[in-house]
């Protein structure tokens, strides 16, 4: 199975990437969600979200926005950036993505609509494709639905997507109000498959976290094409590494200098993140790290609340002379 990192708000960018490539990558970046709109006007930091350091070739823009025109517009500009190709967010249900008519709102509109987005985006990859004989192939993430969804609706609009193009099919298998406490419906990625017998690559998300987690999608869904991971890669960015060897039947310990790679991230941050980023991109990544650590919420408190970039450094340099223990992580199968 290929592995996969997630689409996630502030933290899927170059830095994150940077630190992921440490341990080896993954097969596909999934960039954090471009607003349509404000790409084509120009935004003052849409240079930052187009980034694709410090691979390329493995990078998928994905597009958000609540309008057709502006999605297809948008997907003119990116095809000329690289990439493996463009995915379109129709499974973000924060509420403010959700109240703009983007993200999950995609699954909920009449059928028409949708599919007037998704052929247009289709038509400018193959028009792409036809004027300088690259390929960039055409994704959708999505979730199975809002609550009251059924298998007849679900599988109405993945048909409509199959049959307007879409190669590629990334599920989150929970409804619109589910949430991370409601166990992901795994085998719906595997009926995707069984239903269009290989003809659209499927990849399952949710709820991997570690090998054995790992072990239990491979057995639900052994037909998927790949497994995508979130926030477990931002807490452990090294767990690529891990599958990757338990995929191949190897076995191979190491150590991780907890203190070095948080000093990287944060100077990548500074790197490729406009000024007004640095505090927000090191938090979140920050919340997600120091789960790591013997005093996870001490530290997760100290980095949230460090005033700027200098104080980030002094802070996470304090947590290890007071805890050395924790800075050099034993890592094994």
């Amino acid at each position: 199975m290929k592995l996969i990192c997630a689409p996630m708000a502030t933290l899927s960018h170059p830095a994150s990437r940077i630190l992921i490539e440490k341990f080896g990558g993954c097969d596909e970046y999934f960039n954090e969600m471009i607003n349509a709109p404000s790409l084509l006007h120009g935004g003052m930091f849409e240079k930052y979200y187009i980034n694709p350091a410090p691979c390329p070739q493995k990078v998928v823009w994905q597009l958000t926005s609540k309008n057709a025109e502006s999605c297809i517009e948008a997907a003119e500009k990116l095809c000329s950036l690289g990439g493996i190709g463009i995915d379109l967010n129709m499974g973000c249900c924060a509420p403010d993505i959700v109240r703009s008519g983007a993200g999950i709102s995609w699954m909920l509109k009449p059928l028409e609509e949708t599919e007037k987005l998704v052929s247009g985006v289709k038509s400018v990859l193959q028009e792409y494709e036809k004027n300088f004989l690259e390929h960039r192939r055409l994704s959708v993430k999505c979730r199975l639905g809002d609550a009251d969804f059924t298998d007849e609706s679900f599988f109405s609009f993945t048909d409509m997507l199959v049959s307007n193009g879409v190669g590629l099919i990334s599920l989150h298998p929970r409804t619109k109000k589910e949430n991370y406490r409601d166990k992901p419906r795994w085998e719906y990625a595997q009926k995707l498959y069984e239903r269009y017998h290989g003809k659209v690559e499927v990849y399952v998300n949710g709820d991997v976290f570690d090998i054995q987690s790992f072990k239990k999608v491979r057995e639900a869904c052994p037909d998927c094409s790949g497994v995508m991971i979130a926030r477990a890669i931002v807490q452990k960015p090294w767990l690529f590494k891990q599958l990757d060897n338990f995929q191949k039947g190897k076995s191979e310990p190491f150590t991780v200098d907890m203190l070095s790679l948080a000093l990287d991230f944060i100077d990548d941050v500074v790197r490729y993140q406009p000024p007004e980023f640095y505090k927000t991109r090191l938090q979140r990544f920050f919340t997600y790290f120091c789960m790591n650590f013997s005093f996870s919420h001490y530290a997760q408190t100290q980095m949230i609340n460090a005033k700027d970039v200098e104080d980030s450094k002094n802070r996470i340099r304090s947590y290890f002379e007071k805890v050395p223990q924790d800075r050099y992580k034993n890592v094994d199968d």
